[in-house]
């Protein structure tokens, strides 16, 4: 940081001047934030509002990772997109939003998938890390790119009605991620958002938060999040924190590190690596599904939940194969291996899974049935029960 006195320009400080009004912040804290560089890993739920803010706040660069579309169903929370942005880059959109914003700020567009190969390279020209992501891998990397980089990272999950925050920063002796989640979950185990939902405004709760954190990261007023998990409950809006402790025994920022470089995090994870997953499937409405019903086209409507619900709600002519019982019950399927199958399940998780492990057993025309049973009650057909 330079200790020039700090110069403005007219427009800006007619664009700051409620920072420059503030005795902890004034001049010098502004042109800290206009000298800054902050990194966001994911341009979805948290991303947005953090984008927006920090962008707002006269963040001098912000650098954008996500190499996602925009999908309608992101439209109920990220509010840097709109229904004419359903297709396009995620990062393509957000910078033009950022830039008509604020001219101030210099955007730098990463519309890649982050990776081991990439990550310290790109965290490499950051003050700040802020992950928005919402998948075990890519929080594990982010973090170990952080502790090996030497970089603070901000970080937020949201789920349904709930919300977390905290700093890792390990270079003054704070704990990290794995401090506090030395082990992921097994995969399969904690439903994503897409599977669980969201409430619309939560993101932008937790991303407020995160967003005060790296303010004040970049200024150095305030007491920042390191050793604190601020915990938020959206139904009963109430805020709790628990105090994190470093763990001197962690691969990472322990007293001994194994962990000195980036590793493969899909197989940490659990996941099949990235490269040898099966291109994905095709996604198609229950509404859809339901006009080829009407029409009598010939595929196979394949329900992969479990036995217990398939009693509580059903749609006429499916065949049901639990998802633990698909792979070995395979062959009772074979002859549609070159025609076509809509897979459901409740909400669309364990389908696209099946639909995996089906493609990988040579089955060439599967389709995704798009939120599930639950799509099916909400879409088509009223009449059959909610679970």
């Amino acid at each position: 940081m330079s200790t020039e006195a700090p110069v403005l320009r007219p427009e800006q400080f007619d664009r700051y001047r409620r920072h420059l009004n503030l005795p902890e912040m004034g001049p010098e804290g502004q042109r800290r934030l206009l000298e800054s560089k902050v990194l966001l890993i994911g341009a979805g739920g948290l991303g947005c509002p953090l984008a927006l803010y920090l962008a707002a706040a006269g963040v001098g660069r912000l650098g954008l990772v996500d190499d996602d579309v925009v999908d309608s169903s992101n439209l109920q929370r990220q509010v840097l997109y709109g229904t004419a942005d359903v297709g396009r880059s995620k990062v393509e959109v957000a910078t033009a939003r950022i830039r008509a914003l604020n001219p101030d700020v210099e955007v730098t567009q990463y519309p890649v998938r982050l990776a081991s190969q990439n990550a310290l390279a790109i965290f490499d020209d950051y003050d700040v890390v802020v992950d928005g992501t919402d998948n075990f891998p890519t929080r594990y990397l982010s973090n170990d790119a952080c502790v090996l980089s030497g970089k603070p990272n901000v970080y937020g999950s949201i789920f349904r009605f709930e919300g977390q925050s905290t700093v890792f920063d390990s270079r003054g002796g704070g704990p990290c991620y794995r401090c506090l989640y030395p082990e992921p979950p097994p995969p399969g185990t904690v439903p994503s958002c897409a599977e669980g939902g969201v409430l619309g405004v939560l993101p932008g709760i937790i991303a407020m938060i995160q967003a005060t954190e790296t303010m004040k990261l970049l200024t150095g007023i305030g007491t920042p999040l390191v050793g604190r998990l601020l915990l938020y409950d959206a139904l009963a809006m109430e805020f709790s924190e628990f105090k994190l402790k470093k763990d001197p025994e962690c691969p990472v920022c322990g007293e001994q590190p194994s962990v000195t470089e980036l590793i493969d995090y899909d197989g940490f994870c659990g996941f099949e690596p990235q490269e040898n997953r099966v291109a994905s499937t095709e996604n198609v409405r229950a509404s859809d599904v339901a006009s080829r019903l009407e029409r009598a086209e010939e595929f196979l409507l394949l329900d992969v939940r479990g036995v217990d619900e398939s009693e509580k709600a059903t749609i006429a002519g499916a065949k049901l194969i639990p998802l633990p019982e698909l792979e070995r019950r395979a062959d009772e399927i074979a002859e549609w291996r070159d025609r076509p199958v809509v897979v459901y399940c409740h909400l669309g998780g364990r389908s696209a899974k099946a639909c995996e492990l089906l493609a990988a057993r040579g089955f060439s025309r599967l389709e995704n049935m798009d939120g599930g049973i639950e799509a099916w009650s909400l879409t088509v057909d009223a009449s059959v029960p909610r679970y």
